[in-house]
């Protein structure tokens, strides 16, 4: 029996590998593609077999449909995922500047008089 771990100190918990290597539970999007790749699964899967009534090459489907599914939810996701992080990273050295040259001759916000007597 595990003992149970003493109130200052972190809880060690197993996180689910999918295949191995690809940690679902600390990867983005990796949760929500595999959950709408299974639903896709079973969706196309169980659509043919309603129009086909076909069980091989329904399953067959269904499969495709996973790897489809999953793979676009994978690439739309980390791409916005990606495009996110840029904007933050640029929001955050405009910030940087905005706070460096407040106040400053360089300050862009500041309105320069004809005049250059201080």
């Amino acid at each position: 029996m595990a003992a149970a771990p003493e109130p200052g100190e972190p809880e060690e918990r197993k996180s689910l590998k999918l295949l191995g290597f690809l940690d679902v539970e600390n990867t983005p999007c990796a949760r929500h593609s595999i959950l709408y790749g299974s639903l896709g699964s079973v969706v196309a899967g169980f659509g043919h077999f309603l129009f086909t009534s076909r069980i091989r090459r329904s399953c067959d489907v269904g499969v495709g449909g996973f790897i489809l599914v999953t793979l676009g939810c994978w690439f739309h996701c980390r791409y916005n995922y990606a495009k996110q992080r840029i904007q933050e990273r640029i929001a955050r050295e405009e910030i940087k500047k905005k706070i460096l040259y407040e106040g400053t001759h360089l300050d862009p916000e500041r309105k320069h008089n004809g005049s250059s007597s201080n």
